[in-house]
């Protein structure tokens, strides 16, 4: 995978080498339904699956416009979280562009969901993440995280989580083409209800900050930053999706706006910490 710089308003552009250089947009309108992974498709054969760490680091440091080259359909899992795309991002250089920022404002509730699970977005001030995960698993069972968003914060608390699964569930992910690289050198894997990774895990509750690692790629999906505040009791890939969905399909739900002057000045400041 290569990350190269793209003009003002392209967004957020993958593009297969291996077929082409054909192009396609991170957008949740391309998102197929799947559980494990955001996979994004062109509805003709062209798709790029497991794209939501990398996504959760350019939206950590506020990168609007890439155009993201891979040689294949999935791109690279790295350490299972986005901590290594952030550091590799920072080591290249981020520049600030001669257009605004805009973000999408929730201007009213909008939730989908059963008994057992819910997503939500709310109306807020900033972009905050209120989420619980609850797993059989003795290893999770049930985890709580708040968090507000800040560039610090998530290279530091939220970034390095990273991915997590089953012993059981490796043979149908490779079935399906994906983790074909997966070990425990790049994801947290529970078997018999425990941890089986020799190093244990980065923070006692890493498994429900991952889910909001995910939660922060796949929302990017909507092509700008949130203002607002997401709420996800056991979401996962496919709810934050039909999230969206619901969400774009009521105009009246939301507005794009103008980044607020609170945030062009945190991003500037953070601008001038990675080139210092």
């Amino acid at each position: 995978m290569a990350i190269h710089p793209a003009a003002a308003d392209t967004g957020i552009v993958f593009c297969r080498s291996d077929r082409g250089g054909v192009t396609l947009r991170a957008d949740w309108r391309h998102v197929r339904e799947s559980a494990l992974c955001t996979t994004i498709d062109d509805g003709n054969g062209l798709s790029v699956a497991t794209i939501e760490h990398v996504m959760a680091a350019l939206a950590g440091l506020e990168v609007d416009n890439a155009v993201i080259e891979l040689d294949g359909p999935e791109a690279p899992v790295m350490d299972g979280s986005a901590a290594p795309f952030m550091f590799l991002l920072e080591c290249a250089g981020i520049v600030a562009q001669d257009a605004p920022r805009r973000a999408i404002e929730i201007l009213k509730p909008v939730k989908i969901g059963d008994g057992t699970k819910s997503a939500a977005l709310l109306p807020d001030d900033a972009f905050t993440v209120d989420l619980t995960i609850d797993f059989a698993a003795s290893a999770i069972k049930r985890q709580t995280l708040c968090w507000a968003f800040d560039r610090d914060n998530f290279k530091t608390d939220i970034a390095p989580a990273r991915t997590f699964g089953f012993l059981e569930e490796v043979d149908a992910l490779r079935a399906a083409g994906l983790a074909r690289g997966g070990s425990m050198d790049n994801a947290i894997v529970i078997g018999d209800g425990r941890v089986l990774n020799r190093d244990g895990l980065r923070f006692p509750d890493e498994f429900v900050r991952h889910k909001v690692l995910d939660a922060v790629g796949d929302l990017y999906l909507t092509g700008h930053a949130i203002i607002g505040k997401f709420i996800g009791l056991r979401s996962g890939h496919a709810l934050n999706r039909r999230l969206l969905e619901t969400l774009f399909a009521d105009r009246s739900a939301y507005r794009v706006v103008r980044m607020p002057a609170a945030y062009d000045l945190a991003w500037q400041d953070g601008l001038r910490r990675a080139s210092a």
